[in-house]
């Protein structure tokens, strides 16, 4: 803008400016960038992206969430697309790669209907319009889960999870992430922080176990103390269980030999005191949240006491919702009211490590399940299947809803929205169309990472469609048949917030027509003698100042 000649500036030089359809272009191009890493590891025979931190460390995973969280994308746009993922990861704890592969779909035919002159906010209409109807017509296609609800559960966390870990186990997964759920879930709501997941590296998959009851880090301080106890008595003890420092410094004068052991037999007494009330409680198994006195750990472990220190303050709370019992912080009000109960405590040591089983705790509100694997690798692969599948069968347990997968309902919304457009006047109606064609991606990118023809199979689900809604692809055979039969279904979460997300992160994107990006400014040069390593102390360099 000039005027007289002179150009008025009302922008920060030193900021780079970006405009109209060069700025939508690029934030489109960042979308789909981002859509394209993770499109071949979608479906059942997606590909797995590996992943080398600084360190060297190496994570092979095909899980969308966690590629994208590692990647530390940088641009704006395309942050955008990865909270859709962190979205899912969080709300529903699966369909991230889908809900990136919709949203880049969006942008990508929003690019070409704008090439071809329809306005960016007639698009954003037409999405809004078609994200309402999807939604709708995902609820209308779902079922619910009905009196065979386990065995529903159990094919949603298949589902979820195939691709993520080797066939041969994701039964024994699935089986284990929903008997884990439902041990916990109250009134219809689990709550997944009482699932404590525990590695244990250098065993077989197949020894994956869950376990109702809670597994810590610890053992008993004696390693010659038995391994096993059959129905524990359970003492939690939230205290030090030593002798009592004073909170300033005293001095204790001793002139002769007796006197030393007089201060020793009452110190003893005071420890044995401690123990004996234990003891009288009636508990059997001691876990100390504080430290404890080898006098006294020795005491009870000599009685057939169990005992062990310095537990976490979150395994003590564990303990206790899966015990039954009650953390007391004065020992003399222990009694048996405050014990809690198990029907096994097992150790599995090797010297002074390993792992302590508290097994078949009734009613218990904690439980736990141990992931056994020959490698770091293959362990941090089954616990990334494991977390998806407890989220998902979460999902299930608290909306009791699923719908149709192996792309079903994505084809089926597709063909309802299409017909839908028709009754839209004006431009919108492409946008619509343009959303049905976004869903209509997920299944043909299930099928094209399968080595199946995807003109075939999309042409071969929607004429079965005609017959069967719940018509899906069978990556196997790349026949189209209903997935309900073949036990392949989802979450109606996943479906809803992933449509929801995924609009919503394409029409900001579509929102965006000026880009203002500052420059990264770098340190100012300092001169070596006023550096912080240049001085002996921590003093300031004295200065000659006259007055």
């Amino acid at each position: 803008m000039e005027k007289g000649g002179q150009p008025i500036i009302i922008i920060d030089p030193r900021k780079e400016e970006t405009k109209g359809k060069e700025a939508l272009s690029m934030n489109i191009a960042a979308a789909k960038a981002v859509a394209s890493i993770v499109k071949s590891t979608l479906g059942p025979r997606g590909m797995d992206k590996m992943l080398v931190n600084p360190i060297g460390d190496i994570t092979i995973t095909n899980d969308g969430a966690t590629i994208l969280h590692d990647m530390s994308i940088e641009h704006p746009a395309a942050k955008m697309v990865v909270e859709v993922a962190q979205s899912l990861e969080n709300s529903a704890g699966d369909g991230t790669t889908s809900a990136v592969v919709f949203t880049g779909t969006l942008l990508e035919k929003a690019e070409n209907l704008i090439d071809s002159g329809v306005h960016p906010t007639v698009i954003i209409k037409g999405y809004r319009l078609a994200a309402d109807k999807a939604v709708e017509l995902f609820e209308n296609l779902a079922v619910s889960t009905g009196e065979d609800e386990k065995k529903m559960l159990i094919e949603v966390a298949r589902t979820s999870i195939t691709g993520k870990a080797s066939e041969k186990y994701n039964r024994l997964i699935a089986e284990l992430c929903v008997d884990a759920v439902l041990a916990i879930s109250e009134r219809g709501i689990a709550d997944l922080k009482n699932i404590i997941i525990t590695n244990d590296i250098g065993g077989k998959i197949e020894d994956t176990e869950f376990v109702e009851g809670i597994v810590i880090d610890k053992v008993a301080l004696d390693k010659e103390f038995p391994l096993r106890i059959q129905n524990p008595n359970i003492a939690l003890i939230d205290t030090p269980m030593e002798v009592a420092k004073t909170a300033n410094k005293a001095k204790l004068q001793i002139t002769t030999v007796g006197e030393i052991e007089s201060f020793v037999k009452q110190e003893e007494a005071a420890l044995f005191e401690m123990a004996d009330y234990i003891i009288r409680a009636g508990a059997n198994a001691v876990f100390c949240s504080k430290g404890m006195d080898d006098k006294i750990a020795a005491y009870l472990q000599s009685r057939g006491i169990y005992a062990t220190r310095r537990v976490k303050s979150e395994d003590m709370q564990h303990l206790a919702d899966a015990t039954g019992g009650r953390p007391v912080r004065n020992i003399r009000e222990l009694t048996d009211k405050e014990l809690g109960h198990a029907g096994l405590l097992e150790q599995d040591r090797d010297g002074d490590q390993g792992k302590t089983y508290l097994r078949d705790c009734k009613g218990a509100k904690s439980v736990s399940i141990v992931i056994r694997g020959g490698t770091e690798h293959v362990v941090d692969n089954v616990e990334r299947a494991i977390d998806d599948a407890l989220k998902v069968v979460k999902c299930v347990v608290e909306d009791g809803k699923v719908v149709a997968g192996g792309g079903a309902s994505e084809i089926e919304v597709a063909l309802e929205l299409r017909s839908y457009a028709s009754s839209i006047g004006g431009r919108e109606q492409m946008a619509i169309r343009a959303f049905a064609d976004a869903l209509d991606e997920i299944p043909r990118t299930i099928a094209r990472n399968g080595g199946l023809d995807t003109i075939n199979s999309i042409v071969n689900l929607r004429a079965k469609h005609a017959e069967n809604k719940n018509a899906g692809l069978n990556i196997n055979t790349g026949a189209a048949e209903d997935m309900f039969e073949k036990g392949i279904v989802d979450p109606l979460r996943v479906k809803v917030n992933s449509i929801k997300a995924g609009s919503e992160a394409a029409v900001m994107v579509l929102r965006v027509d000026d880009i203002l990006r500052a420059q990264s400014s770098s340190m100012p040069d300092v001169k070596p003698e006023h550096m912080a390593s240049t001085y002996d102390g921590m003093s300031a360099p004295q200065l000659n100042m006259r007055r």
